[in-house]
């Protein structure tokens, strides 16, 4: 990966692009840092020790909504549009009829997209701002006193704004990225994020450290683990399953066609991230309901209801892992149609060697992405509930140590980082060709 990014450097466009991608991340990390207007918040309003989805959307903005600054919103409106558009797609006919339109219907959902994280920043955005008002964490009067009338009219306008205002401005960021970076654009931003957090896992690291006693031999566990993690990413982000195909050879005019041999591949982890952020983003539901609720007015039976959802209970785990599994077929049945695939392969003269055209065929493909789908959707489980499984385990020894880092950020980190280096060398390879042609 150093290798890939000091050939990349020597390249003079590559260099400017790589500089300009360096450009926005800093942009974007600026924009984190500066308050909005009209709120006081001098401490973090998020709790790190509780499952609550604030945990999650403070993990996904690099801290920016936990310290309520102008990118509160981040990313997360643009990633929850493009999920909730993609999955429209299967179900509304006019964008199924897009998404086939090739570059023209890709930019008109690229459009719809757009307005639909507009729509979702306002909502999150209020949403916010009505929070940050009930926790006053919002300027009040000389008494000390909320405003209220026109004024806290005028105060939530500009709040609201001004957080809709930098969720629009960073997807605008990303699409630079796009054009005139190297990578994807939201993804390389929501990279930027996680890893802004990394000083704080470092820092936690050293405190557990300082304390001595049993903590000399779980850090350095700790850490170790941490690396085989990542290295356990990157095999199951390159593993995948080819399925043989066959083309039979066919004679158009004085040419001949077909006759060679290739694959279908099917990537372990078809689902990528989603199915934790899914599972992760329900199970944090009850929890947040939780905070805006007097718990000392609860029944008994509330209580332990609400019990439920916190890590430490062994209903989480379990009800955690079954989510992921649901999450992983679900998305799996929307981006691949065996029954398509299937006419695909019989419409260029092809076959899967044993198995007959048509139905077989596409009973043939279900399987394999059925059996792929389960053991993806083990293997993506195995790193959400790494750190949950880490903070039980040393609270159980008496040595209780909390993990910032989630499954879900470990797989966005190493993913991108991935995604990024594929992304320079393919462009190195165009330049080495064309240098070649010449």
């Amino acid at each position: 990966m150093i290798g890939t990014f000091i050939n990349a450097w020597k390249i003079a466009d590559l260099r400017k692009k790589m500089l300009f991608t360096a450009l926005i991340v800093l942009i974007f990390r600026i924009g984190a840092a500066i308050p909005i207007p009209f709120t006081n918040i001098t401490e973090g309003i998020v709790d790190p020790t509780a499952e609550t989805f604030m945990n999650y959307l403070s993990m996904m903005t690099g801290d920016a909504f936990n310290y309520g600054t102008i990118f509160a919103m981040s990313v997360t409106p643009y990633i929850n549009s493009s999920i909730i558009i993609q999955l429209l797609t299967v179900a509304i006919p006019y964008l199924e009829k897009l998404s086939k339109e090739g570059e023209e219907g890709r930019k008109k959902i690229a459009t719809i997209t757009r307005y639909t994280t507009i729509a979702l920043a306002l909502l999150q955005s209020t949403a916010y701002f009505i929070y940050l008002r009930a926790k006053g964490y919002v300027v009040t009067d000389a008494q000390g006193q909320l405003f209220t009338g026109f004024s806290a009219v005028l105060q939530g306008l500009v709040v609201i704004t001004v957080l809709t205002a930098g969720s629009a401005f960073i997807m605008w960021l990303g699409e630079q990225v796009n054009d005139k970076g190297i990578g994807n654009g939201v993804s390389i931003i929501l990279f930027a994020g996680i890893v802004a957090r990394m000083p704080t896992l470092v820092y936690m690291m050293y405190a557990y450290l300082m304390q001595g006693g049993a903590y000399f031999a779980l850090v350095p566990i700790v850490i170790v683990l941490l690396l085989a993690m990542i290295a356990f990413i990157v095999w199951m982000d390159n593993a995948e399953r080819r399925i043989p195909v066959q083309y039979a050879k066919r004679v158009v005019g004085r040419k001949m066609y077909g006759g060679q041999n290739t694959h279908i591949p099917i990537k372990v982890n078809m689902s990528g991230v989603l199915p934790i952020i899914f599972a992760s983003s329900i199970l944090s539901l009850p929890p947040t309901v939780l905070m805006f609720l007097n718990e000392d007015n609860l029944s008994e039976g509330w209580k332990n209801f609400f019990g439920v959802f916190k890590s430490s209970h062994w209903a989480y785990g379990l009800m955690y892992f079954v989510l992921i599994l649901f999450f992983a077929y679900f998305y799996a049945s929307i981006q691949y149609n065996p029954v398509e695939m299937a006419n695909n392969i019989r419409k260029n003269s092809g076959m899967i060697p044993g198995i007959r055209p048509g139905k077989p065929t596409a009973d043939y493909i279900q399987k394999i992405i059925s059996r792929i789908t389960l053991l993806g959707a083990l293997l993506i489980s195995v790193v959400a509930l790494f750190p949950i499984l880490m903070t039980q385990f040393t609270q159980l020894i008496g040595k209780p140590m909390t993990l910032s880092l989630g499954g879900t950020s470990l797989i966005i980190v190493v993913g991108v980082a991935l995604e990024t280096v594929k992304s320079l060398e393919s462009q190195m390879m165009m330049r080495h060709y064309k240098g070649f042609l010449d």
